[in-house]
């Protein structure tokens, strides 16, 4: 016990309280600046409903210049210090992917680190062993800081924010003009599907706003944006006044409203509930309640503002109404409620009564949140929604009307362009690998482990040096001919040739190799080879995604592991081709007769 005295106990609590408040206070400030909407809006000084972007998450300075040397020395056997100029690039790339512009550079930024992540995993992450550096990142939202030792927990806080920069770019795009809209669709598209990638491939992150629940929620509120903007250029594109527009434009909304329901319901969830920003899940509620009285307005000019259907416009009219309400309006019949001009403005008018009910919810509920009464845009839009309703109810509204306004069936949801989740594209960001000179990546890599390097001197005997070569990059020896010169000199079956007098080859091609052979004269040539350590390096790798999960808790998925087909550099590409040949090599290598040579082989 700290203290008995019942007075110092008090004195400790209250200090506790306060500081605890102060805290609190701090907290909820952060969360209202991360969760701001307005700095990342268009400056057009067009009307548009402000959309929701997301912050970026914030990362620590990472000073990987000890522990990468460290371990070029440890595992690769190479000067670490000749890998400084690469170490520093990583560096500077990973400062620089910190505060991307926002627009598309930015996102070619965060996906070039994200693609150099790759090979950084496969040079310096074995499966069995930490590196001992830790990833520091801050959660978008409320700020709160996570680390991990797992390059996953990188990996997915980069793909968080490639997901973030597009939601900034959607929402700064003027929605006033078709290209905006375009453009504004294609980033809210491409965020949701960074997001769901995310969801799909990493798992057990440490912060909430990569938590799978948070994730979806995400996921949802973008489609939702998207649907938005389709209705926005609904509105854009169909100028014309008719009828069957009109219905379209009505269902139209009153699918954004059944979006932003679907949202506005994951965000009051228990899992999310405490963690969205309280003006977020307000906006989404205006939101929702808002495209639902436009649809019921769009509906009521339909009705009231175009003429009645012609004999020769009813079929097609008729097909439409029968499923524009989600239950059938009470009354006469369809083709009487077409034709007649009363009948229609009777159904209009009830459609009226319900928009101007749905802007005044929406009115309300937007002055609950104190952020978003700031917002003045979002005032304006929803003010000019509900007195364009009134103007119209008062319009259609007749003194001699003695009968009661009947209750108007909601819209049944329709759209004409649903929102397509785009998953990144790694691909379209070409890079090549920074730690190229340690050599191809079927080798050369963390997950593989070789005996200490070895030179040998070799002198041309009658039967020239004795051993058969095969593949390229690097060239192995397929075979040893005992009793050769190679034999003599230590070579073994499986050596890599990684340089012939000093000439580095682990990049080399076959023929490159041969002809250094060829040209030594009677001195001899010296050759330096490494031995793997038999299939160790390949029994470990369907280990990584458990050994990475019980050490740091952020897992790969399978998926993520094969990302390297997408990866489309030069040196990806020539380290598939080597591995095919690698796997085939070693197959026949072991027990063949020396005196029967493979059509892939050369002896020398």
């Amino acid at each position: 016990r700290a203290t008995s005295n019942h007075k110092v106990k008090e004195t400790v609590a209250l200090e506790l309280s306060y500081v605890n408040s102060n805290l609190q206070l701090l907290k909820e400030e952060l969360e209202e600046l991360n969760s701001s909407v307005d700095v990342y809006q268009n400056d057009s000084e067009s009307i548009s409903v402000p959309m929701i972007p997301l912050g970026l998450k914030e990362t620590k300075e990472l000073d990987l210049l000890v522990p990468l040397k460290d371990f070029i020395s440890d595992h690769y056997g190479e000067e670490g210090i000749l890998f400084e100029k690469e170490i520093k690039e990583f560096m500077e790339l990973r400062q620089a992917m910190r505060t991307p512009s926002r627009n598309e550079a930015g996102i070619e930024l965060l996906m070039e680190y994200y693609n150099q992540l790759y090979f950084l995993d496969s040079r310096f992450f074995p499966p069995t062993k930490s590196l001992g550096v830790f990833f520091h990142w801050y959660d978008s939202l409320t700020g709160v800081p996570s680390h991990q030792r797992a390059l996953a927990f990188e990996k997915g806080s980069v793909l968080f924010n490639i997901g973030a920069l597009h939601t900034q770019i959607g929402a700064r795009q003027d929605r006033a003009s078709l290209p905006g809209l375009n453009q504004a669709i294609d980033a809210f598209q491409k965020a949701a599907g960074a997001f769901n990638y995310l969801k799909e491939n990493f798992s057990n992150a440490p912060s909430l706003d990569m938590s799978a629940a948070s994730l979806n929620m995400l996921v949802r509120l973008m489609v939702a944006q998207v649907q938005e903007c389709v209705f926005e250029k609904m509105t854009f594109l169909r100028a014309q006044h008719d009828f069957l527009t009109r219905l379209q434009l009505a269902q139209e909304a009153a699918r954004v409203e059944d979006v932003y329901s679907l949202v506005h319901q994951t965000m009051t969830q228990a899992h999310v509930k405490d963690y969205v920003p309280f003006s977020w899940t307000t906006m989404v509620h205006v939101k929702s309640e808002h495209f639902k009285a436009l649809s019921h307005y769009f509906a009521a000019i339909a009705l009231c503002d175009c003429p009645a259907a012609s004999d020769a416009e009813l079929p097609e009219h008729e097909k439409a109404f029968i499923q524009f309400h989600v239950t059938m309006p009470e009354g006469p019949s369809l083709r009487v409620l077409l034709q007649d001009p009363e009948e229609r403005r009777k159904l209009g008018k009830a459609h009226l009564k319900k928009a101007i009910m749905k802007h005044e919810e929406a009115m309300r509920i937007h002055g609950l949140c104190k952020i978003l009464r700031k917002m003045d845009i979002l005032q304006e839009v929803l003010s000019f929604a509900h007195k364009r309703s009134l103007s119209k109810y008062s319009e259609i509204d007749h003194e001699e009307d003695f009968f009661e306004t009947g209750d108007a069936p909601d819209v049944h949801p329709k759209t004409h362009q649903k929102p397509e989740i785009k998953s990144p594209n790694f691909s379209q960001v070409k890079v090549t690998d920074l730690f190229h000179r340690l050599g191809p990546l079927s080798v050369f890599s963390a997950k593989n482990k070789w005996y200490p390097a070895r030179r040998v001197h070799l002198m041309r005997g009658e039967n020239g040096f004795g051993f058969t070569l095969r593949g390229d990059s690097p060239v192995l020896i397929a075979g040893v001919i005992p009793g050769g010169c190679a034999a003599e000199a230590g070579l073994k079956e499986g050596d890599y040739i990684i340089s012939v007098n000093g000439k580095d080859c682990k990049w080399s091609k076959h023929a490159e190799v041969v002809q250094l052979l060829k040209s030594t004269g009677e001195e001899g040539v010296e050759i330096t080879v490494i031995t793997l350590q038999g299939l160790e390096g390949q029994k470990t790798v369907d280990k990584k995604a458990a050994v990475m999960s019980a050490g740091s808790g952020l897992l790969k998925s399978n998926k993520e592991n094969s990302r390297k087909s997408l990866m489309n550099s030069k040196s990806a590409s020539t380290l598939l081709v080597w591995s095919k040949k690698s796997k085939r090599s070693k197959k026949s290598t072991y027990g063949i007769p020396f005196t029967t040579v493979g059509d892939n082989e050369a002896m020398y």
